[in-house]
């Protein structure tokens, strides 16, 4: 059994987000990166299934400054190989490129099951999972929070809205989405990690020229704009809705 997991580093939210020069994008320069959330559950999940089933995980980033923590930390966790997707980054790169880069390395890797993150909140242009889904021809199950692995096919526990759950069984090889993984991921010692520094390698793959096709085009960033806030209606209920029909009818409503 060979597991990918796609992992990559996203701005740190509780970091003061700048916008640059250009207006387009924000400022890199002093922006802390850390690894997606949910990727982080969906390396969590491999490991977890590593440990059932005896399967081999690989860990494939972006070569983003700072990758090499998240993939050596993933190798403290029980990854047995490492990659990162070298290429021009600061030029800008959307799923729909990236999807297009991996493509042939998931080929060459012939992987029975990849997993990422259902989503990551930079994503402007729909999350890389159905996308590599679709370039691969592979089936795509999002929002997974559990999986089961027995005679070449995959069991997904998939969430819905209102905590609902359902059990979605395909055939491998298969791309799944992770919403949670059935255990919080774990804490590695950064003794461990150092260990994983001396003993594990990282390796690297071109990623060529990144083709942006099927994505957004930004044509301005800025901080939101102050508003005169909300309108608080006082009185009776019979006041209350009076005034609403007043407002609406100054908006045009019918």
């Amino acid at each position: 059994m060979n597991i990918v997991v796609l992992a990559k580093l996203i701005p740190d939210l509780v970091e003061e987000l700048e916008i640059d020069d250009s207006g387009t994008a924000l400022d890199m320069t002093w922006l802390r990166l850390i690894i997606n959330e949910l990727d982080d559950h969906a390396i969590e999940e491999a490991i977890l299934l590593k440990e059932r089933t005896g399967a081999n995980v690989t860990v494939l980033a972006p070569d983003i400054e700072g990758v090499d923590d998240i993939l050596f930390t993933a190798a403290a966790k029980g990854a047995e190989r490492l990659i990162k997707i070298v290429g021009d980054y600061e030029s800008g790169v959307n799923n729909h490129a990236l999807a297009r880069v991996l493509t042939p390395v998931m080929k060459d890797l012939q992987p029975d099951l990849i997993l990422v993150g259902v989503e990551a909140h930079e994503d402007l242009d729909g999350s890389i999972g159905p996308l590599l889904a679709g370039y691969l021809d592979l089936p795509f199950i999002g929002y997974v929070a559990s999986i089961e692995l027995e005679d070449g096919k995959a069991t997904a526990t998939k969430e819905y809205p209102g905590g609902l759950s359902v059990e979605m069984e395909v055939t491998l090889p298969v791309v799944l989405g992770i919403q949670v993984a059935e255990e919080p991921p774990r804490y590695v010692a950064v003794s461990k990690v150092r260990q994983a520094m001396k003993t594990a390698e990282i390796e690297e793959l071109e990623a060529g020229d990144f083709d942006l096709a099927g994505g957004p085009t930004i044509d301005r960033m800025y901080q939101p704009e102050v508003s005169e806030g909300a309108t608080i209606i006082d009185g009776s209920l019979d006041d209350i809705a009076d005034s609403l029909i007043g407002i609406f009818k100054e908006l045009g409503v019918q």
